[in-house]
């Protein structure tokens, strides 16, 4: 059914040099969307006027779904492909559980200038599941069509289906009504849409009859239970526009929905009269942002459902106009304009160390002060800069502000809070000294944040800034895991490398039922396994074919990607292995840590000596903290990957959210007293935020809990061993602001 290889070409170098047409063309083979992931010989990519999307038949998705998902997609303008803006945009059967699949069949059904058709048909278990892609001539949005069935004899119970929206690079716009909710129900949403957008391009997932929302709203679901013979259908729309213009999408969503609608519009000038070139109008409606227009030279306009809203007018930098109240009638057509908006001013940040005056790395964040609803207008989070060191100078716009600074924040320092006002127009400098209490690097101890990305798959933050985040944080070593890449290590080595700094090159490698970092990595080493049919075995050989000498079982038991959780579930591909090293403390302080924390305790207390790791998995830089969770090791002499990592993996360490921990006796050692003998293990322990308890825990069991006064940052702890009651001891702590701390063990041996 598919074309020769030959002609597949004569295709491609038409449709590349040829501007795109309101007709439909499907391409077989690799697709012409710059920097896509649909590479190989029988891909399938629909295309008019207005977008490319490409499906994935031979090249394997990202994150092992299986073959038929939609893995790139683009806006036409002017005849020219832009460049690929997502990672994913497909069906997920019941979240991101593991999805066994037997078979994915792929084929075109409709092929012709007004409608082109592909039909992907997979398995997950009993399950089959039936999508549609469906593209028209002259339309921006590919239409999506899929049916569930269950043939078994048993119902298929309690499950989360729907469609998702991961894109590359960007930012995102969720549900409207649910501002700020990572997941939850719907319960209070307005509108039925999703976002990812940048300045020159926008993405909108619609998916009516969702009830639930997961991962910060990238996920639409709905929990339901196919019973035996029953199917259920789910539809959706993948809006693709050349723009970050939300007006389209709400048209779209008028039409879908069948809604009384009106027009608003009018011109936004700036203070004097000058236009804005690109003016901002944002909608809100009951109380919360539900959609914006982005004009050309000064104008801009809108459709809205029938309805009461506030608007107010902003753009690149500049002061937002006072709000707007306005009520747009069926069929009636507003006219709001907007004046005197101040353009931006400048601050030149300088971070210094109190005690020596050197510059240091830092973060700042907008803690009070204008912050756009749209990103690509301003950010609230911003770094200093590679070099010089310790500066960077940011664009806001006019009024006053809250700034929080801080280097090693809330590890080996506190957040400095700095008031000034931005003056339209001006630049000035705000010098800040950060008052760095504590210096674990002084007495051998060094942190890294085990689990981070870049702005490969499903991460936006490009490299530098991977760097930049993960050194104002106060890490001593660079590291960087992408999914099943390793195309970014070579820009973190040479950054490692002017800075005098190790660098740990990792991937993480990420079948559906479990994902895992491997490290160190050789630099650049792309991976060959095909993770959607790939075992535990398979995954463990390919991350040492790439050099790993080191393996950490990545977010446990994370319900869709936890390894541990998929052995309680039975969907572990080649169940359980015993070749990794590390458990993985993920992510900021939650809950989440206890089961992994019993998970360790149980192989010590097995004589099994996986040790801990932590890292922050962050994606996105400016909307999440590297090094919240970190791992601190104990090196000795000179610090570099080697020792660092020797010392990781024989659990010379500690985890931390925040309190610092420094034992007598060295984590991972072994203590040996006769029968009988006492002695007792001493620790240091340390806490920016101030102490609030510890805990020592001798075989799994907690045995005492010593409480601080309020405001104490400093303490020292003693607990009593016996050579007659061997096993191991650890140590959690618990600062003034409720982050932790978990140490490795220190093993008790009873000598003769």
């Amino acid at each position: 059914m598919f074309r020769s290889w030959g002609a597949i070409a004569a295709v491609l170098a038409l449709l590349i040099a040829a501007p795109a047409t309101a007709q439909v063309k499907i391409v077989v083979g690799p697709t012409p969307i710059p920097d896509g992931q649909a590479k190989s010989a029988g891909d399938i990519t629909l295309v008019n006027d207005k977008l490319a999307a490409a499906i994935a038949v031979t090249t394997a998705p990202p994150w092992a779904i299986p073959r038929g998902a939609l893995i790139d997609a683009a806006p036409v303008t002017n005849g020219v492909i832009g460049r690929d803006r997502i990672a994913f945009a497909d069906f997920l059967p019941n979240s991101w559980s593991a999805w066994p699949s037997t078979y994915q069949h792929v084929t075109i059904v409709t092929n012709t200038p007004t409608l082109a058709v592909v039909k992907a048909v997979r398995d997950w278990n009993a399950v089959v599941i039936e999508t549609t892609y469906s593209l028209k001539a002259g339309d921006d949005s590919v239409h999506i069509v899929v049916t569930m069935t269950n043939p078994g004899k048993a119902p298929v119970e309690n499950i989360l289906s729907g469609l998702t929206l991961w894109s590359q690079g960007g930012y995102f716009f969720g549900v409207p009504g649910l501002p700020h909710q990572v997941e939850g129900p719907s319960t209070g949403a307005i509108s039925d849409r999703i976002v990812a957008y940048d300045r020159d391009w926008l993405i909108a997932l619609h998916e009516p009859g969702f009830d639930r929302f997961s991962y910060g709203q990238k996920d639409l679901y709905l929990r339901h239970t196919l019973a035996p013979g029953a199917s259920r259908t789910f539809e959706g729309w993948l809006q693709i526009i050349g723009r970050g213009d939300l007006a389209p999408v709400v048209k779209a969503e008028i039409a879908r929905k069948h809604l009384p609608a009106g027009h608003l519009s009018g011109r936004v000038e700036a203070a004097g009269g000058g236009v804005i070139p690109a003016p901002v109008v944002m909608v809100e409606k009951d109380g919360v942002p539900y959609a914006w227009a982005l004009g050309r030279a000064g104008r801009y306009a809108i459709d809205l459902p029938a309805g009461a809203y506030r608007v107010y007018a902003t753009g690149d930098g500049y002061s937002e106009s006072p709000r707007q109240a306005l009520t747009i009638a069926k069929g009636g057509a507003v006219v709001q304009n907007f004046a005197g908006l101040k353009p931006p001013g400048r601050l030149r940040f300088v971070l210094t160390d109190k005690a020596t005056g050197k510059p240091v790395d830092g973060r700042v964040d907008i803690s009070e002060g204008q912050k756009p609803v749209v990103e690509y207008l301003g950010k609230h989070t911003f770094f200093t800069e590679l070099a010089p060191k310790g500066q960077t100078q940011v664009s806001l716009a006019p009024g006053a502000y809250v700034f929080s600074v801080g280097a090693g924040a809330g590890f080996t320092a506190l957040p400095v809070t700095v008031s000034t006002t931005v003056s339209p127009g001006k630049t000035q400098t705000v010098s800040v000294a950060i008052d760095r209490q504590f210096n674990p690097e002084g007495a051998g101890w060094y942190s890294a944040d085990m689990h981070h990305h870049s702005d490969q798959e499903d991460g936006v933050t490009p490299p530098a800034d991977v760097a930049r985040s993960e050194l104002a944080s106060g890490l001593d070593l660079l590291f960087l895991s992408d999914h099943d890449t390793t195309v970014n290590h070579r820009a973190l080595q040479a950054i490692a490398d002017a800075r005098g700094m190790p660098f740990i090159p990792s991937m993480e490698l990420s079948p559906s039922w479990g994902h895992f970092n491997a490290y160190p990595l050789n630099l650049g080493e792309p991976m060959k396994l095909e993770m959607n049919t790939a075992t535990v075995q398979d995954v463990f050989k390919e991350a040492h074919r790439l050099g790993a000498t080191i393996i950490q079982v990545n977010h446990p038991y994370d319900p869709g990607e936890g390894y541990f959780a998929s052995l309680d579930r039975g969907v572990a591909n080649g169940s359980f292995d015993p070749d990794f090293d590390l458990i993985e403390i993920n992510g900021a302080q939650t809950d989440k840590d206890d089961k992994v924390l019993a998970s360790a305790w149980r192989y010590w207390n097995a004589g099994k000596r996986y040790y801990l790791t932590a890292g922050s998995d962050t994606h996105d830089v400016w909307n999440g903290v590297s090094g919240d969770a970190r791992i601190y090791v104990h090196v000795d002499g000179k610090l570099t990957m080697d020792g660092f990592l020797d010392g990781l993996k024989h659990g010379h360490a500690f985890a931390s959210h925040g309190p610092l921990i420094f034992p007598d006796h060295m984590f991972g050692e072994t203590v040996t007293l006769k029968a009988g003998e006492a002695g007792t293990l001493g620790f240091d322990l340390k806490a920016v935020n101030g102490l609030k308890q510890s805990t020592v825990v001798r075989n799994g069991k907690p045995i005492s809990t010593a409480q601080y006064a309020a405001g104490q940052t400093t303490a020292h702890l003693t607990a009593p061993i016996n050579g007659s009651t061997p096993g191991w001891y650890a140590l959690t702590v618990e600062d003034a602001k409720g982050m932790t701390a978990y140490t490795d063990p220190i093993w008790v041996e009873a000598g003769r």
